[in-house]
């Protein structure tokens, strides 16, 4: 393998008359399928770039919103101000622990008094749970995009470095020669392709499993702050009592 990449090399010294370094004159030796190849690269490149920012903005929002949420509930609860908390958890709405303790908040809120208290507790409860598999949807939406790109892309730059290769003995066809000039622009496609499928996938696979941990991480957090949500709505009925 060191030995073909060596050769491919010093062909590629030899021969930069015919394919040139720049972008410009790769792009001009490659056929349309392997131009059709590149650009789809591309768009999978800024679509999980696009993901990737806009899942670093979110993420970031719900860990600044949340430790503030956190503080400011806090006092409230404890001196019982269940509408108090619930505008704090709407002033932090990018908040993922806001957003499911307002939930659980609204639903022991507008429980009956003639309602039992294992009734309101699991109420309560639904309401938590419903609430926490609709924001880890939103925690991870774009995310199987970029698995799907990162396992993908290597693949559509085989793609591309197959056609590439058909192209070289094409040229080898045409010519009825076996010299390294021959091959030259089918050799360009396949290596360019190759490294831009990869260039493409190690990014994506990369973002997929680090945004993966961290919205585990916030689902561990949801939970624990459901169930100490519902220890506090279980102390506050039975202290009414």
């Amino acid at each position: 393998m060191l030995a073909t990449l060596s050769l491919i090399s010093l062909w590629l010294l030899q021969q930069e008359q015919y394919v040139g370094w720049d972008i410009r004159s790769m792009w001009g030796t490659m056929g349309i399928p392997a131009k059709i190849v590149v650009i789809l690269l591309f768009v999978m490149s800024a679509w999980s770039v696009g993901v990737m920012i806009d899942r670093m903005l979110m993420y970031s929002a719900a860990r600044k919103q949340s430790r503030i949420f956190v503080q400011q509930v806090a006092g409230a609860l404890r001196e019982g101000k269940l509408d108090e908390a619930i505008s704090i958890a709407e002033r932090n709405k990018k908040s993922h622990i806001a957003k499911v303790v307002a939930t659980g908040l609204s639903e022991f809120q507008s429980a009956s008094a003639n309602v039992s208290d294992a009734d309101v507790i699991e109420a309560a409860k639904r309401g938590l749970e419903r609430s926490v598999a609709i924001v880890h949807a939103e925690m991870k939406r774009g995310l199987s995009g970029l698995a799907t790109i990162g396992s993908t892309a290597p693949f559509v730059g085989l793609f591309g470095t197959v056609i590439g290769i058909i192209n070289a003995f094409k040229g080898i066809a045409a010519q009825k020669a076996t010299g390294l000039s021959a091959v030259a622009g089918g050799i360009a496609e396949a290596l360019v392709a190759t490294a831009l499928g990869l260039f493409v996938a190690i990014p994506a696979v990369w973002a997929y499993n680090y945004f993966t941990n961290k919205v585990e991480s916030y689902d561990v957090e949801m939970d624990n702050s459901s169930m100490e949500l519902i220890n506090y709505f279980i102390m506050r009925r039975a202290g009414k009592k």
